[in-house]
């Protein structure tokens, strides 16, 4: 069926839909990995937005129910070269198109994703809809332009869980150390991570109180990935600087953002973004250079936090912050992905940092 991907700067690429039909919209950007359109499509942190693979061919290897990051697809389109309608891997289930159509989730194929992602680039990140029910160009426009900006959206409210549940796989028991994890978008492979280092996980709502974290009395506290305006989640701002020195904490991506707001500093929208497998991110503490997976539009700006904090990972690419520490305090973040699945795994350190920050702190609680 013939579709149509409308910019809200103007510019209408046709195509074929693939998955389900109708008319979505969001903000459109570009992703560069190879391979984990899976991973992408279950990843909270792309609700609302339309996402581009710069890889000219996916859909090759399927999809199984084991590589998911979250229940369903959250992106609100899927924008490919060349779809492939036959799929051959071993753990494969369904193809990616039948996948899409279930879950209700357009797709586009046939179009330039090229010239779309050189738009994307020099322009900027912007508001687009897919439809293969409206072809006209013009009205297609104007549904773009319309379309809500991600500035000042909080999604981390659409995407977080309902009420707190335990992370469990395998029954395990014997934990070593009890954390609480904030939902604003959490990725399933987080969870794993912490369950593979003896973690008993809780995972709370957005807006859970922290006076009700700390009657939970953990031995740390996650933040997580997540969709939007860091900015717009005032009341996870709010809860955090409270927890601020009471126990240790760690934050990825969205989590990253919140206790940088938290902290005292800034945040600003970037001009389109980091998304992708294979951002190389520099380690100040240890002038080691890791190869890293991205998914954020929003950064924080370094000259913004305070003197208590220092800068510990930058962008090779373009210098953003990538990650801080407080100087005294058990705190710790990155605004990259260091529990990426398919990969790259140079980052999984950072999970025994944290782990090795509670059994400190319990040392000296002792």
């Amino acid at each position: 069926m013939k579709a149509k991907l409308a910019l809200a700067n103007g510019v209408v690429f046709t195509g074929e839909s693939f998955g389900a039909e109708g008319e979505t919209a969001g903000e459109v950007v570009f992703n560069t990995s190879m391979i984990g359109y899976q991973e992408i499509l279950t990843d909270p942190s792309y609700c609302g937005q339309i996402v581009t693979m710069t890889y000219p061919h996916i859909g090759n290897y399927g999809i199984n129910p084991e590589d998911v990051e979250s229940s369903k697809p959250q992106v609100a389109g899927f924008v490919v070269r060349e779809y492939s309608k036959f799929y051959s891997n071993f753990r494969a289930t369904e193809s990616l198109g039948d996948y899409l159509k279930r879950n209700g989730v357009i797709g586009i194929e046939g179009l330039d994703t090229r010239k779309l992602t050189r738009i994307i680039r020099d322009v900027g990140a912007m508001n687009a809809v897919i439809s293969t029910t409206d072809l006209d160009d013009a009205s297609l426009v104007r549904k773009a332009k319309a379309f809500p900006s991600m500035a000042g959206l909080d999604l981390a409210k659409v995407v977080t869980t309902k009420a707190p549940y335990k992370f469990s796989a395998n029954g395990k028991s014997g934990w070593k150390y009890g954390v609480v994890a904030y939902d604003y978008g959490i990725k399933t492979n987080i969870l794993r991570k912490l369950y593979e280092r003896g973690c008993d996980v809780t995972i709370v709502p957005a807006n859970f109180p922290a006076e009700e974290v700390l009657k939970l009395d953990p031995d740390g506290i996650f933040l997580s990935n997540g969709p939007g305006d860091p900015a717009a989640v005032t009341y996870a701002i709010d809860s955090i600087k409270s927890l601020i020195g009471k126990k240790p904490i760690f934050g990825i991506c969205l989590g990253h953002q919140i206790l940088a707001l938290a902290s005292g500093a800034k945040t600003f929208k970037m001009k389109f973004g980091h998304r992708g497998a294979n951002h190389p991110v520099k380690n100040l503490l240890n002038g080691t250079v890791e190869v890293t997976s991205h998914n954020h539009g929003f950064a924080v700006d370094p000259e913004s936090l305070t003197s208590d904090y220092e800068v510990t990972h930058i962008d090779l690419n373009d210098n953003i912050l990538e990650g801080f520490r407080h100087k005294s305090l058990p705190l710790f973040c990155v605004q990259y992905h260091p529990e990426a699945s398919p990969g790259p795994h140079d980052s999984d350190y950072l999970f025994d940092e944290f782990t090795n920050m509670m059994d400190q702190v319990k040392v000296g609680v002792k």
